[in-house]
């Protein structure tokens, strides 16, 4: 059974998630940076979220030699 503590942080991970969702929605493909920056939560926060975004094959992660860029999938 999940705690209390648990259950808030999943909760903030996946309101953040929607945040990045909306973040790439509207400026396009971001760099993981810029995309920290954009999105109003803490950075592990944020990573975590695109982790759960990842997961739910919702977004593509591009490697390049500058960083990852985040977007999100075409058929979303």
């Amino acid at each position: 059974m999940a705690t209390v503590a648990e259950s808030s942080c999943l909760w903030q991970i996946g309101e953040t998630a929607g945040f990045v969702w909306h973040a790439l929605k509207e400026h396009g493909p971001l760099s993981l940076s810029k995309l920290v920056k954009l999105v109003d939560a803490p950075r592990d926060t944020v990573l975590q979220s695109v982790g759960w975004l990842a997961r739910e094959d919702k977004i593509e992660i591009e490697e390049t030699s500058r960083g990852r860029i985040v977007s999100l999938r075409e058929d979303d």
